[in-house]
């Protein structure tokens, strides 16, 4: 009897572990990795698997060509999703920019691998362009701590920026990653902001306020409770001599005005990234892009004349109307690679078009149209991707080639705008309406965060039918 009664107790205490190791397993993120295919010869067995991750750490899961489906048309060029491995080679340097680019080589290094050639147009809005401007703000800071002004002068900016695209391109990056991410030398000289020397700038600004709110950006909080945007914005404000009024608001008229402000931000880029490390500056201003990114969408929408012809009138589904909203959303898709939010605004102004046009029902349901849809497909399969709406980095393997981590909660309904007014869309709940974390009491000492159980609910079942 004793023996029994130990145990039923071990393997309820192995069964209550299980359940935990279970919940964490289920946690994992998942992620597309980017392979060169292998040549068609060769034979691809069911039977191999991906290599599981290591124990303890949340990298890249590296998957085996064999698990990837090759690429249906050999003689054709690689789509996007089946990037070739970079080449590298020693850039061609003008000799007039007077840095030492290797002391910012790591930034430099993220930045090629980000905007690879191969895969920037499809990352560019979410990863590239954010990263190299973020570059474009640290080279700047970092070229000031040698003069006392926050600025370049526009010839030396021309060689320095010119150099820079080099450097990037000899890395692999794509060498028009200026134009793609609209970006010119000029960007580095302060433009019309009216201050551009560190003395006058920090005899204005208050420099220690500045730093406090922008040295540690709260990666929770910055995008809907922002400490470090607003500091800038008034940092900002205060150099360009742009006039206040009215109870304190701030008053941006005509278009002159608005390019001084914006040039005046990127002298305040320049000083934050002078005070800071490389990395931290880097993590900041990525940040701060990933707050800005996320609050519209970069789709381009053309008219829907087809969907709103087949759908205007039906109430229930219909052929017709989802195989035109089917091919119309496919045409979308391949446009770029957006992340969850960018998502969800992208599929509420898409329904706020239809509606406008006379499509009052819910063809998102009636179709099965999910928010991964808007999204660029892996490998031309039924399988998007849709990017985490904190900053992400291309990963660069020499063995596996290119990856990133997707945010795949990819089976959740695309929203249906219930108002006209898509304006009205915010993605920043109030703090008091965020559930409550679960208590040690229900966990124990085990803490991870929620994940999709349906891969692993049959084999926990499994384990559980022998011990019973």
């Amino acid at each position: 009897m004793g023996y029994a009664k130990t145990a039923t107790r071990l393997k309820g205490s192995f069964i209550h572990q299980l359940l935990v190791i279970a919940i964490c397993l289920i946690s994992y993120q998942n992620v597309v990795a980017l392979h060169v295919p292998h040549k068609t010869t060769q034979t691809s067995s069911t039977s191999e698997l991906a290599t599981p991750p290591r124990s303890g750490t949340f990298e890249p899961i590296e998957i085996p060509p064999a698990v990837i489906p090759h690429y249906p048309f050999p003689g054709k060029s690689l789509p996007p999703m089946y990037p070739s491995f970079p080449k590298t080679y020693d850039p061609v340097l003008t000799g007039r920019c007077p840095v030492n680019f290797s002391v910012i080589s790591s930034i430099t290094e993220k930045t090629a691998s980000d905007c690879t050639r191969s895969l920037s147009t499809v990352v560019g809005n979410v990863i590239c362009c954010p990263q190299f401007n973020s570059l474009l703000h640290i080279f700047q800071g970092f070229y000031s701590n040698r003069s006392d002004t926050l600025v370049l002068q526009s010839a030396v900016a021309d060689d320095c920026f010119r150099d820079i695209i080099s450097i990037l391109a000899s890395k692999g990056a794509n060498s028009s990653i200026a134009g793609l991410c609209s970006v010119k030398s000029s960007n580095l000289t302060g433009g019309s902001c009216p201050v551009k020397d560190i003395g006058t700038f920090e005899k204005i600004v208050n420099t220690s306020n500045l730093l406090e709110s922008c040295s540690t950006v709260d990666s929770l909080k910055e995008c809907c409770r922002p400490v470090c945007q607003p500091a800038i914005s008034e940092a900002a404000l205060l150099i360009s001599g742009i006039k206040t009024a009215l109870g304190g608001k701030n008053i941006v008229g005509v278009p002159n005005e608005i390019d001084t402000l914006s040039d005046c931000k990127g002298v305040v880029y320049s000083w934050i990234a002078r005070k800071l490390q490389f990395d931290d500056a880097n993590s900041a201003f990525r940040l701060l892009s990933s707050c800005k990114v996320n609050k519209v969408c970069p789709l381009e929408f053309k008219q829907p004349l087809e969907v709103v012809n087949a759908c205007r009138n039906f109430a229930v589904p219909s052929p017709s109307c989802c195989s035109s909203l089917n091919a119309y959303i496919a045409g979308i898709q391949k446009q770029m690679l957006i992340t969850n939010r960018q998502a969800i605004i992208c599929a509420a102004a898409f329904g706020f078009m239809l509606q406008k046009a006379g499509v009052m029902t819910n063809v998102y349901e009636l179709c099965d149209v999910d928010l991964k849809d808007f999204s660029l497909q892996a490998y031309g399969q039924e399988a998007g991707c849709l990017l985490r709406s904190y900053p992400a980095d291309l990963v660069y393997d020499n063995s596996t080639g290119f990856s990133f981590t997707c945010d795949l909660n990819d089976n959740i309904a695309a929203p249906w705008p219930s108002s006209s007014a898509v304006t009205s869309l915010t993605l920043c709940a109030p703090e008091m309406s965020l559930p409550a974390l679960p208590t040690s009491e229900i966990l124990g000492n085990y803490s991870c965060p929620r994940g999709e159980a349906d891969l692993l609910v049959p084999i926990l079942l499994f384990f559980v039918s022998i011990l019973f």
